[in-house]
C-alpha cells in the first residue's frame, strides 16, 4: 500500500531529525547544564500541552530516574486564568512547545523567569515568544513539519530532552548508547510492511486501548492522540498499573488493545496485564521484541531488539505513527488535514 501523505513522508524522517538534534544541540545542551550545576535545583516544573505534554511525560521519567530530582506539571490555567503563580524558589522551569506560540505555556516560562527561576525552552522556533521569554533554549531540529499530526517534532522533543538528562547526570555510557538511536528508528520503520500487513483487520475498528509502562507510558498516550486525531477513534492510552485499577471493566471478547512491552524493569507489569487480557479473550496487538509475550499475542509485531529501556519510546514510537497514517489513509481520510485542528493551537 503506497501513500504519499505528507505525516508519512515525515514520519520516515525521523532518523535524520534525531541525528539532527544530537549533532547540533550537544554543545549548547552542555553549556546549559554547566550553569545548572552551580545552582541548587531541588525540583523541575514543566509546563506543556497535547503531543508536548506527552514529551513532557518522558521528562519526568528521565529526569525522576537519571537525576533524582523531583517533577512536577504545573497548570497553566494558575498563570493565565486565575493568577495564582506558583512558588519556583531553587525549580528549574521547563516549556515545551513546538511552535513555542502556545500563549499559557509562554505566561507560565515567562513569569518563572522574571520570579528568578532558571528556564528553559524546548521548541522548534528559537526566535518564538517562548524561547524569548526563557533563560535558555534547547532547539528541536525537524525541519519544517507541514501534517497537522505532529510526528517528527515529537521525535525531536524525545531526544532533547534524553540529551538534556543524560549530560546532566554525567552518563557518558547513556550518551554512547543515544547516538546510536537513529539507526534503531530505521529499523523500526522498517516494520511498515508489518504495519500494512495488518491493516485491514483493524480499517473498521471504532475503539481501542493503548497499554505501556514506565518509559513508554509516554508511547501509549501519544499513539492514543495520533489515532484520534487522524483516525477519528475513541482510542486511550493507560499505564499498564492504572489500567488494572477500572479501565479493564470496559474490555471485552475481541476489543482490541495494542501493549507496548519493551524487555526491561516494566515487562512483568506489561505481561501480568496481558494474562487478564488473554482471560477476557481480547485482541491483543503487541509490540515487542520478547519471544514468550509475542507468542501470546493474537497480532504480534516483532520489534527490533533494543536493549536500554531509557531510550525505549524513541523506538518504539514510529511503527505507531505508521499505523496511525496508514490507517487513516485506508479509512478514506486525510491525515494530513483532521478536521477541526489547525497546525499551530494557541490555548490561554
Amino acid at each position: 500500500m503506497e501513500s504519499s501523505t505528507k505525516m508519512l513522508k515525515e514520519i520516515h524522517e525521523n532518523p535524520q531529525v534525531v541525528a539532527a538534534t544530537l549533532a547540533s544541540e550537544r554543545p549548547r545542551v552542555q553549556e546549559l547544564v554547566n550553569e545548572l550545576k552551580k545552582r541548587r535545583i531541588d525540583l523541575i516544573i514543566i509546563a506543556a500541552r497535547g503531543t508536548s505534554y506527552h514529551a513532557a511525560i518522558y521528562g519526568k521519567y528521565l529526569f525522576e530516574y537519571l537525576l533524582g530530582i523531583p517533577v512536577s506539571f504545573t497548570a497553566p490555567s494558575m498563570y493565565t486564568l486565575y493568577n495564582r503563580p506558583v512558588k519556583v524558589d531553587n525549580a528549574l522551569v521547563i516549556g515545551i512547545s513546538q511552535s513555542g506560540s502556545s500563549q499559557d505555556i509562554v505566561e507560565v516560562v515567562k513569569e518563572a523567569t522574571a520570579a528568578g527561576a532558571f528556564s528553559v525552552a524546548i521548541t522548534a522556533n528559537p526566535d518564538s515568544a517562548l524561547s524569548q521569554a526563557a533563560t535558555a533554549t534547547i532547539l528541536c531540529h525537524a525541519g519544517r513539519e507541514e501534517a497537522v499530526a505532529a510526528t517528527k517534532t515529537y521525535i525531536a522533543q524525545l531526544t532533547a530532552l534524553a540529551l538534556f538528562a543524560v549530560l546532566w547526570a554525567e552518563r557518558a555510557d547513556l550518551l554512547e548508547t543515544l547516538q546510536a538511536i537513529p539507526e534503531w528508528i530505521a529499523k523500526s520503520l522498517a516494520l511498515d510492511g508489518r504495519v500494512q500487513e495488518i491493516l485491514p483487520r483493524y480499517r473498521y475498528m471504532r475503539g481501542c486501548a493503548l497499554i505501556g509502562r514506565g518509559f513508554n507510558y509516554c508511547t501509549a498516550l501519544e499513539a492514543a492522540l495520533k489515532l484520534k486525531e487522524t483516525c477519528y477513534l475513541e482510542a486511550q492510552g493507560y499505564s499498564a498499573a492504572d489500567f488494572l485499577h477500572g479501565p479493564i471493566a470496559m474490555v471485552d471478547e475481541g476489543f482490541p488493545v495494542f501493549l507496548i512491552a519493551q524487555p526491561g524493569l516494566a515487562l512483568d507489569s506489561v505481561k501480568h496485564v496481558n494474562e487478564r487480557l488473554r482471560a477476557i479473550k481480547a485482541e491483543t496487538i503487541v509490540l515487542s521484541s520478547d519471544p514468550e509475550l509475542l507468542a501470546t499475542a493474537v497480532i504480534p509485531i516483532e520489534m527490533p531488539g533494543w536493549s536500554e529501556d531509557v531510550f525505549s519510546p524513541l523506538v518504539y514510537t514510529p511503527p505507531l505513527q505508521l499505523f496511525a497514517a496508514r490507517l487513516s489513509t485506508l479509512k478514506g481520510l486525510n491525515p494530513d488535514a483532521p478536521r477541526g485542528l489547525n497546525k499551530v493551537t494557541v490555548t490561554r
